[in-house]
């Protein structure tokens, strides 16, 4: 459960990081309220995690799940650029997620 748990606080992670980028500096009210409330969803899903899970491998984890997700975010969604340099720091971020969950 705790892994579920972590996946769950990576993923929010996502949402409030690309509420953020379209609240516009906490200018506009909904994604400003989205990024808030997503952002206390994912630090208290990380803390019931961190319960039973190690903190090194839980916050990498969950970082990484941001990470990678806002990567794919961003280019999905925003338009951001898709070099091979990217796309090979996604990997190494996917890559150490695994290697984390592995080893813990």
């Amino acid at each position: 459960m705790p892994w579920v748990l972590l996946a769950v606080a990576g993923i929010l992670e996502i949402l409030w990081a690309f509420a953020m980028k379209r609240s516009e500096g906490f200018t506009l009210l909904r994604p400003s309220v989205v990024t808030l409330a997503g952002m206390v969803a994912s630090f208290g899903l990380l803390a019931m995690a961190m319960r039973s899970l190690p903190l090194g491998t839980a916050y990498a984890v969950w970082t990484g799940i941001g990470a990678a997700g806002a990567f794919v975010v961003g280019v999905v969604f925003l338009g951001e650029a898709l070099v091979p340099m990217r796309v090979a720091a996604a990997g190494l971020i996917v890559a150490g997620i695994v290697l984390m969950k592995l080893a813990g």
